[in-house]
C-alpha cells in the first residue's frame, strides 16, 4: 500500500517528493543521482553562505562538529556521513520523500534513525523555503547528531512522542521540538548562541534569534513552551533559552502525562505574548 505524504499548516500545494519510492516505514534510498550539477551548485552555496554566519552565532557542539557533514561543494552521500555519525553516536541518517506522519517520525528517533528529505530547494526558493529540505536538514539538524547528549534526547524526544500520541497529546510537543530542536536558544559562557536547525539553517532568522533586539527570549520553562503557539512564515517573536544539553535532557525526561492534562486545562499563549496570560480561578 502506498503511503502519504504528512502536511503541516496551511498550503496551496500538495508536499513535494516522490512518496512512491518510500517503503511502509516511509524510508527510501537516497537518489544520488537525480541531482543536477545545478543542484549540487545550490548546496554548495547555501553551505558557503550559512557557514560564514554560524563562528560566534552557533554553540560550540555545532562548530565542532559541522566538518562532520563532509562534502561541501556537493550534496554529502548520506553513507558517508553514517560511517562517521555511527560510530560517534550510534545514529544515522536515512532518507525520506519529504515530510513523514507523527508516528514513524517517532519510531524513526526512537531507534536512533533521523529523517533526511533528500531534494533540494529550486535556486529561486535560495532565501526561504517552507518545507525542509536536505540543506536544511543536514546543515540544521545532523551536527548536533555528533554530541551525544543531544543525540540520546532526540532518541529520548522520539520515544516521548509515541507515547504523546496515544495520549492525544502531539500538538503539545510538537512545540516542544519547535522552540527547541528547531528554534532553541543555549546561554555560553561567551555568549547567547543557537542551537535549533531551523535557526542555524536561516540566515535571517540567525541574526534575528541571536542578535535582534525585538525578541523575547526566556528560560525553558516545559508548561510554557507547550502553552505556546508559534509562527511557521515569519520569524520567531518568543524563544526559550537552555543553559545546557544536559539542563534540555533533563528537563525532558520525566513523565509528561501529567503535564500534558495540566496544559489541556490552560489558555494557548500568543507565539509573541510578552507574558503568561492569566490563568483561571481554581
Amino acid at each position: 500500500m502506498a503511503v502519504e505524504p504528512a502536511v503541516y499548516g496551511a498550503s496551496e500545494r500538495p508536499p513535494r517528493g516522490d512518496y512512491t519510492r518510500a517503503g511502509s516505514d516511509y524510508t527510501c534510498e537516497q537518489d544520488y543521482a537525480a541531482y543536477t550539477e545545478e543542484d549540487h551548485d545550490t548546496y554548495r552555496r547555501l553551505y558557503e553562505r550559512q557557514a560564514a554566519l554560524v563562528p560566534g552565532r552557533a554553540c560550540d557542539e555545532f562548530i565542532r562538529a559541522l566538518p562532520s557533514l563532509g562534502a561541501k561543494e556537493r550534496i554529502p552521500h548520506f553513507d558517508e556521513i553514517n560511517a562517521r555519525l555511527r560510530k560517534a553516536t550510534g545514529w544515522e541518517i536515512v532518507t525520506v520523500p519529504g515530510l513523514i506522519p507523527e508516528v514513524p517520525f517517532f519510531t524513526l528517533l526512537a531507534n536512533r534513525r533521523f529523517p533526511v528529505t533528500d531534494w533540494i530547494r529550486k535556486p529561486h526558493e535560495f532565501d526561504y523555503i517552507v518545507e525542509p529540505d536536505v540543506f536544511h536538514d543536514l546543515f540544521g539538524h545532523v551536527p548536533l547528531l555528533f554530541d551525544p547528549v543531544f543525540a540520546d534526547h532526540m532518541q529520548e524526544y522520539g520515544k516521548g512522542g509515541l507515547k504523546a500520541h496515544g495520549l492525544q497529546a502531539c500538538e503539545l510537543l510538537s512545540r516542544l521540538y519547535w522552540y527547541t530542536i528547531e528554534f532553541g536558544l543555549i546561554a555560553q559562557d561567551d555568549g547567547l548562541r543557537a542551537y535549533g536547525a531551523g535557526i542555524l539553517s536561516s540566515p535571517g532568522e540567525l541574526l534575528h534569534a541571536v542578535e535582534g533586539p525585538a525578541p523575547q527570549r526566556l528560560p525553558l520553562d516545559i508548561e510554557r513552551v507547550m502553552r505556546t503557539r508559534y509562527k511557521i512564515d515569519s520569524y520567531q517573536q518568543t524563544y526559550f533559552v537552555i543553559e545546557s544539553f544536559q539542563e534540555l535532557f533533563d528537563k525532558t525526561a520525566p513523565d509528561f502525562t501529567p503535564v500534558y492534562e495540566r496544559v489541556k486545562a490552560l489558555p494557548e499563549i500568543a507565539a509573541e505574548a510578552p507574558t503568561v496570560e492569566a490563568e483561571p480561578a481554581t
